[in-house]
């Protein structure tokens, strides 16, 4: 009887730790233990081979010769800033759906600014600052990392990391374990009491070292002679612009001297890459990403390509600096994942939220065209003409994301007719320098325009939060300053995207046929057999998969 019960009590022991353990069949999908999602921000596609043969083997090379590379990505959203690429990466929607709309906008029904992560009820964890005032309750729909989350029962770990709050908050989604960015004031990594309480140990411990004062220590030079950016413009160019305390956009940048009154210049530096890149490497180590029974995500920005390059231009030798920079410090990150996580375990991308223009002084010194878009003139004069008129003062608030944003409560308190209203300024852009097109948002299905560019303004079309006409600037305008650049617009300068796969499951190859920005999170929700994001408008990329 004894052996009996034994055999009993024997066996209740096995059958519950049975039960307790994750259960693991041959029915089990398979998965990389850790996704990785780098998003360089402000990369042109053509930034992959302009300064290919100085890159070395083990950073962007290695994507390329390793990876699969989709060679014609391409936004499908208007304007092309970063929340908005950020947020359509990860969610595989467009605008129209997950409601970014740009890095801010202004609320239709009330007229309120807002700012793409601003959350009045959250604080900041890490600093006295207001800079973790911070969420993504502006999201409309979920993220990949929301999804793997939902598949795993809330096992899988999710992360954000870069410079910027809007680029940690939003890829990493509603239910991350944590996001980070950079603070300006306390030159610190930060969060949000949207995520956690108190910063993990592992960040109290990089904040104490001061990682970034090391990085500026000896400023900025060129890591390579000078004589040998023939890819870029001369060192001291109009179209440039400075640093405070400096004469002329030259190297040496006293980073070091201007760092210790103003944190926030490292961002304006391919050492903000580096901090970013070096914190992410803490970032796994500190939550052992990877390292557990189910898939973990991480996702990185690396925001100072787009600083260096709205600061300095394209052609700039910041900029070509900035990306030889990058790569060594790319193949620095690879070889950390093949140590931690192993080769063949980790599934990585990489991409951009966004392109950018050549600066307009630049295009006009080599006789192309180009110009600066004047929004706020428009506004001005388009007031006046509406102030003659209707004895109304400011009927149009806002040029914010190139639309005409108008105040909706003083047309319907006066009686006026919105119609007209609409039709008048239309008639006034179009007749305005730099203007290709001028069109109401709500009839953009019968708009002159190409299909292309109406398709654009559709994706991009949130009721609640775009504005009622959108301006197209023509090719090579845009609104901006005399000095730097930027980006917003449709064209393929703005909008051509690189798009490499690499790691876990992921064949060597390169396709020409032509995919979107929200054909990555389908196409990655696939390879992992998790439910694709619940907004998502994109498809998968078959030849990633069918190999």
């Amino acid at each position: 009887m004894k052996a009996f019960l034994i055999i009993l009590t024997v066996c209740a022991l096995l059958q519950s730790t049975l039960y307790a353990q994750p259960r693991k069949t041959s029915s089990t999908p398979k998965r990389p233990k850790l996704v990785v999602g780098i998003v360089v921000d402000q990369m042109r596609w053509d930034y992959l081979y302009r300064y290919q043969d100085r890159y070395g083997e083990n950073g962007f090379n290695r994507l390329l010769k390793q990876g699969y590379s989709c060679a014609q990505t391409f936004i499908s959203h208007l304007p092309s800033f970063t929340a908005v690429g950020h947020s359509t990466i990860y969610t595989g929607a467009v605008p129209a759906v997950h409601g970014i709309v740009g890095n801010e906008w202004m609320d239709q029904i009330t007229g309120k600014k807002w700012y793409c992560t601003e959350d009045e009820n959250v604080q900041t964890i890490g600093s006295q600052s207001d800079a973790g005032k911070m969420s993504p309750r502006h999201l409309r729909t979920s993220t990949l990392g929301d999804e793997l989350r939902l598949a795993t029962n809330f096992r899988s770990k999710v992360v954000g990391v870069s410079l910027k709050d809007r680029a940690a908050i939003l890829p990493a989604g509603h239910t991350a374990n944590g996001a980070y960015w950079l603070d300006d004031e306390s030159g610190c990594f930060v969060s949000s009491t949207y995520y956690m309480k108190e910063l993990p140990e592992w960040v109290k411990h990089y904040n104490e070292k001061k990682v970034p004062e090391q990085l500026v220590a000896k400023g900025w030079n060129t890591l390579y002679p000078l004589r040998s950016y023939v890819q870029s413009s001369a060192d001291d160019v109009k179209w440039e612009g400075t640093f405070k305390g400096e004469d002329a956009p030259v190297f040496p940048h006293n980073i070091a001297q201007i760092y210790k009154k103003d944190p926030g210049v490292i961002r304006y530096t391919p050492f903000g890459n580096s901090l970013t890149l070096d914190f992410a490497k803490a970032a796994v180590e500190g939550y052992a990403l990877g390292q557990s029974e189910v898939t973990d995500f991480l996702a990185i920005n690396c925001a100072s390509t787009d600083y260096v390059g709205h600061k300095f231009g394209p052609n700039s030798i910041e900029v070509e600096d900035t990306y030889l920079r990058l790569d060594q410090e790319l193949a620095g990150f690879l070889s950390f994942l093949d140590k931690q996580i192993g080769k063949g375990n980790y599934l990585l991308f990489l991409t951009a939220d966004h392109g950018a223009a050549h600066s307009v002084n630049f295009m006009k010194e080599h006789r192309l065209p180009a110009g600066f878009f004047q929004t706020k003139t428009f506004i001005k004069e388009l007031n006046e003409r509406f102030l003659k008129e209707f004895d109304v003062e400011k009927l149009v608030r806002s040029g914010v994301n190139y639309q005409l944003h108008f105040d909706h409560d003083k047309i319907a308190a006066h009686q006026l007719d919105f119609t007209a209203i609409k039709e008048q300024a239309i008639a006034y852009l179009q007749k305005q320098a730099g203007v290709q097109f001028a069109l109401d948002i709500q009839a953009v299905g019968s708009a002159p325009v190409p299909q292309p560019v109406r398709e654009m303004i559709v994706n991009g079309n949130f009721p609640k939060r775009t504005g009622s006409i959108m301006m197209i600037p023509e090719p090579g305008w845009f609104q901006g300053f005399t000095r730097g650049t930027t980006h917003g617009t449709w064209n393929p300068y703005d909008t051509h995207i690189p798009l490499l796969f690499m790691g876990w499951g992921i064949p060597h190859g390169e396709s020409h046929q032509r995919v979107h920005m929200t054909d990555i999170a389908p196409t990655l929700a696939a390879l992992l057999h998790i439910q694709m994001p619940n907004g998502t408008t994109g498809k998968v990329i078959r030849e990633v998969l069918d190999h």
